[in-house]
């Protein structure tokens, strides 16, 4: 294993946003948010371990990221499995020779009144949203820990910093996640670790299809977002994401950036 510092590697960088260089493994990687924020972190140039429940159906995102010159290793990985995720974190670690950056992507809500939350659905969403990126960066940290540092970026949502109506789980889970940020980035700075988080608004996926199908719904969205009034799509978060990651935030940790539109601003 290199003994080369994240920071000597990022003061080497040819840019402050490339990623030339770095390894990375990103959870819940097939698909939406995940599969983006895949591309981008190759697209600048890092190696990529996708975590994924079924490597045998990748979509051909495999081929995708390897088209940019980069290392990529399929990982088969379900968060509510911890265990097994982090065995998955350590064989990247292995593949790569190090672990530069975690991206904890793997989540998900169910949507009902708070009155009819059960306790079942409510240990669900936490296990998802707050447990495992939890335990996914301790295990992920004690790899940086030991290769001079890393960056961990945490997908958390607008849920986070507002309250959705029928999201009451969702959104607390989420809040966990916001303030877990800043927990662990004050803990792992000694160690040049730097945690932020990203807050995005509703982003077109497949995972929010059904909801915007809804026209009412989708108008009433829009409006929410209360400065651009629009939709957003993938890459304006896997865009922030891989920023978050680069040597151009390398003074940038325990903060969540607000991806919305404006939503929480109004």
């Amino acid at each position: 294993m290199t003994t080369d510092t994240v920071h000597e590697r990022e003061a080497r960088a040819e840019s402050p946003f490339s990623l030339a260089g770095s390894t990375s493994l990103v959870t819940g990687a097939t698909r939406g948010l995940g599969r983006a924020i895949a591309v981008e972190l190759a697209r600048a140039g890092a190696d990529v371990a996708l975590g994924m429940r079924d490597t045998d159906n990748d979509g051909g995102l495999v081929a995708e990221l390897e088209a940019f010159g980069v290392r990529v290793l399929a990982l088969r990985m379900d968060v509510l499995d911890l265990d097994g995720s982090i065995h998955a974190i350590r064989e990247a670690a292995a593949a790569f020779g190090r672990l530069d950056i975690l991206v904890n992507n793997a989540g998900g809500g169910i949507s009902e009144p708070a009155i009819d939350v059960t306790e079942e659905h409510f240990d669900r969403v936490w296990a998802l949203n707050t447990r495992a990126p939890f335990f996914l960066s301790q295990a992920a940290a004690r790899l940086m820990r030991e290769s001079g540092g890393g960056a961990i970026v945490n997908i958390a949502s607008q849920a986070g910093l507002v309250a959705l109506p029928d999201e009451a789980s969702y959104c607390i889970s989420k809040a966990a996640l916001v303030h877990m940020t800043r927990c662990l980035a004050v803990e792992w700075g000694e160690y040049g670790i730097r945690v932020n988080a990203v807050a995005p608004t509703f982003i077109e996926t497949d995972g929010t299809s059904e909801a915007l199908s809804d026209p009412a719904f989708k108008a009433d969205t829009i409006e929410r977002i209360a400065a651009l009034h629009r939709i957003g799509v993938p890459r304006e978060v896997s865009g922030a994401v891989a920023f978050l990651c680069s040597p151009a935030a390398s003074l940038i940790t325990g903060q969540t950036l607000a991806i919305d539109g404006g939503w929480t601003a109004r």
